[in-house]
């Protein structure tokens, strides 16, 4: 690229991340209807490969998503704010686990005094006051209804994200290929090959690991509620959307898990039933679900999406959330095609190239 042309990428970059950053607080649902519409465009051009014409594939994946969002709605949610009222419910009992068992362990253990531990008033707090919270949903539901303002902009969104899901997902295809004839011709065939790999590493997080998640949160929620915890669904839930990085829904799931199940049922034996059950989820992860949802994909490292994520956030808040997986995506690729320029560049060549002339050296002599 000449000078001019770098200046003129380096620009446009600029400005379209200017562009975000003013425009962060409207653009939540244009990137959830994106998102969306990446997600389910192969599922649409397989409909319309069976002859279903494009607006007709578009209307079909309308109806299932309904149909999937109006059964979990209507199964999953009262269960779910059950479930949240016998956790407060249990909240005192927790505190007097750690008061009574944990501390004096600790004590013994570590050789600290932790008397300092004001836990009786917390508990005495929290016992007065859950009662009075009511339900959760309906304490959310009062706090968004004292703000009309909140309100209006809570349904205009929710509102919003099925048209533009509608028309992003009908057009998706047309804008691509658009898209790809507006870039500059000598740069069209590396953006090209660049959007290839994004995609790649796109679809084994976002396609991929997010079946993962899916179906551990279904292994672990039914795992649970065969050993009997009465918070099976919420605590199988929470360990698979923490699965979105490796290790992290086990970890936390267990550990979640265990304390609810010793609180509930106060028999260790019961432990070694969660643990069988994680122990089973994690097995199934490595030999059957990764593999077959998202096989040998490069996808992005742990560390790397928990990097995005807080990065992103911190950034642009929950648009920057949105915004996080695919820019460190392209990040990545830009990255491995740097590294590449790197050890095919004079740079590391000429070092390549001494070292060996210093090896024949010392051979010779």
């Amino acid at each position: 690229m000449t000078e001019s042309q770098r200046w003129f990428l380096l620009i446009v970059t600029l400005i379209l991340g200017a562009l975000v950053y003013m425009l962060a607080p409207i653009l939540t649902p244009f990137l959830v209807g994106a998102l969306l519409a990446y997600l389910f465009d192969p599922v649409a051009d397989r409909l319309e490969a069976a002859k279903f014409g494009r607006t007709g594939a578009v209307v079909t994946v309308f109806v299932f998503m309904t149909a999937v969002l109006a059964l979990t709605v209507l199964l999953l949610l009262p269960q779910l704010g059950r479930q949240i009222q016998v956790l407060l419910e249990r909240v005192p009992m927790i505190i007097d686990l750690v008061e009574k068992r944990l501390v004096p362990l600790l004590e013994s253990t570590l050789g600290v005094d932790l008397a300092a531990m004001d836990l009786g008033t917390l508990k005495s707090m929290l016992a007065g006051n859950w009662q009075q919270t009511g339900s959760l949903m309906a304490q959310l539901a009062g706090g968004i209804t004292r703000s009309g303002l909140a309100v209006l902009a809570w349904i205009a969104n929710l509102v919003l994200i099925p048209v533009v899901l509608f028309y992003l997902l009908r057009d998706w295809d047309l804008m691509m290929a658009r898209i790809r004839m507006l870039l500059p011709r000598y740069l069209e065939p590396r953006v090209a090959l660049w959007a290839n790999e994004c995609d790649e590493v796109l679809g084994a997080f976002i396609k991929g690991q997010l079946l993962v998640m899916l179906a551990l949160g279904i292994i672990y929620a039914v795992g649970l509620w065969l050993v009997g915890l009465d918070i099976a669904l919420l605590i199988g839930m929470l360990a698979g959307l923490a699965s979105i990085v490796p290790y992290m829904g086990f970890i936390i799931g267990i550990f979640v898990a265990g304390i609810a199940a010793f609180i509930q049922f106060q028999d260790p034996m019961v432990l070694f039933w969660v643990g069988a059950v994680f122990a089973v989820g994690q097995a199934l992860e490595g030999m059957v679900l990764t593999p077959l949802l998202v096989g040998d994909r490069i996808g992005l490292h742990p560390v790397a999406v928990i990097f995005a994520i807080m990065a992103g956030g911190q950034l642009f808040g929950f648009v920057g959330v949105l915004l996080a997986l695919p820019v460190a995506a392209v990040i990545m690729v830009l990255l491995r095609h740097l590294h590449q320029g790197y050890k095919s560049s004079t740079l590391y060549g000429s070092a390549q190239v001494a070292e060996v002339e210093l090896l024949n050296t010392e051979a010779d002599e």
